[in-house]
């Protein structure tokens, strides 16, 4: 039964991950947080092994992602190199940070960016395209934050790197592209961080190598990277304004459930 939500929460993932550069991980963060609860893991490490199986997952979602944005040309190449530079030396301290916090504490900050995010989805509050594109230095910064803020709360980093891009005057959907592409190295470094850190974790379950949880991993990986291409797919098909309403609403009920 367990497994077979895991199937499922792939599926609804790595339709998110295409359809809006989100990664996934802001739905299968607090769902393996109640499904790790149920299962009776250790409060003080459930909610590290979510976020890192999180990371860990989105390494998949985001292949077939960047597979289906790049055969459209929405990728900005040349804006993911230097993001990427700044995002791996910011997610391997966002992990380590991470490791230094407490799981109920953990838990809380994650609620209350998911209560961010839904504000900011359900109100559309994106930032008008008022600079011109980043230079190389700037794009080290931003990529560092987003890393770092990507690994805190296991997700791939598109709602953060999109509404940066569209500030900076990249094309929405030029933004969703290239913040899925940027998923990737957010989800690698991130995963292989949570999962040093938590090597030597005493706490942690059967089948965990560090804070990754081997097989939720396998079960959202297999379903995630069918339905990543075709999320992609759909975003450049359908108008997305009640969709992410509807998202953020789930999003605001899960932010309020972490933090009461």
């Amino acid at each position: 039964m367990e497994f077979l939500i895991y199937l499922v929460l792939g599926g609804f993932a790595g339709t998110l991950a295409g359809l809006f550069g989100v990664g996934g991980g802001m739905i299968i963060v607090p769902v393996l947080v109640y499904s790790f609860s149920l299962q009776g893991m250790n409060p003080e490490v459930l909610t590290h092994m979510a976020v890192g199986t999180s990371l860990a997952t989105i390494v998949f979602t985001s292949i077939n992602a960047i597979r289906a944005h790049h055969k459209k040309g929405a990728v900005r190449w040349h804006l993911f190199v230097w993001l990427t530079v700044g995002i791996v030396l910011g997610t391997v301290l966002g992990a380590l940070t991470a490791a230094q916090i407490s799981g109920p504490l953990l838990q809380k900050i994650i609620g209350v960016f998911a209560i961010c995010v839904a504000i900011q989805m359900g109100f559309k509050l994106q930032p008008k395209a008022s600079l011109e594109e980043p230079g190389k230095p700037t794009l080290g910064l931003a990529g560092a934050g987003i890393g770092w803020a990507s690994a805190i709360f296991g997700i791939g980093g598109g709602s953060l790197t999109v509404p940066f891009l569209v500030w900076r005057s990249v094309p929405m959907q030029q933004a969703v592209a290239t913040s899925s592409a940027c998923g990737l190295p957010i989800a690698v470094a991130g995963a292989l961080s949570f999962i040093v850190t938590g090597w030597h974790e005493t706490a942690l379950p059967s089948w965990s190598l560090g804070y990754v949880y081997l097989p939720a991993l396998i079960g959202i990986a297999a379903t995630s990277m069918l339905f990543a291409g075709f999320g992609a797919r759909l975003a450049h098909r359908l108008s997305q304004d009640l969709l992410k309403r509807l998202f953020a609403l789930l999003l605001l009920c899960v932010g309020i459930n972490f933090l009461v």
